[in-house]
């Protein structure tokens, strides 16, 4: 009886276990007059079948989008795409200049050592919520200059 009882507990236990691990979360600081941050981490995907990210919330602000970078005609454009892909068995990393989750029309300025929550619905019909830690971050930003442009 014990052994059948552990295997419906183990059982009920994986139905409940995510299939979606998000390591080193972090979410940019603004100066006061920025309207937008983004939220950078490593998504790391344990099962079997493919899993996308298809939409963030947060109520920090207006809006939040699922966002990439591309070069396109010399000029580093920044768009919104409609899911972030992470292979079974494997990860995607959302780092400044790449994947990221955008925030568009803050209703404060995010500052450093604060926390904010966001959460993804996953393409499996899980949701994860995550608090991350909002830091100041300019490595990866600096080498585009002023040639970004925001497009919706």
């Amino acid at each position: 009886m014990k052994k059948i009882t552990s295997v419906l507990l183990l059982s009920v236990m994986s139905v409940f276990a995510s299939n979606l691990v998000v390591e080193d979360a972090y979410v940019r600081a603004t100066p006061p007059n920025l309207p937008n941050s983004a939220a950078f981490m490593i998504l790391k995907n344990s099962s079997n079948e493919n899993i996308s990210v298809i939409k963030a919330t947060s109520d920090v602000s207006k809006a939040v989008e699922l966002h990439t970078h591309d070069m396109q005609d010399g000029v580093m454009k920044m768009y919104q795409i409609p899911k972030i892909d992470i292979p079974a068995k494997g990860e995607t990393a959302l780092k400044p200049g790449s994947l990221h989750i955008m925030f568009i029309g803050l209703n404060k300025p995010l500052k450093v050592g604060e926390k904010i929550t966001f959460t993804l619905e996953l393409s499996n019909g899980e949701t994860k919520t995550i608090t991350a830690p909002i830091k100041s971050v300019m490595s990866g930003m600096k080498h585009h200059g002023h040639n970004m442009n925001h497009n919706n």
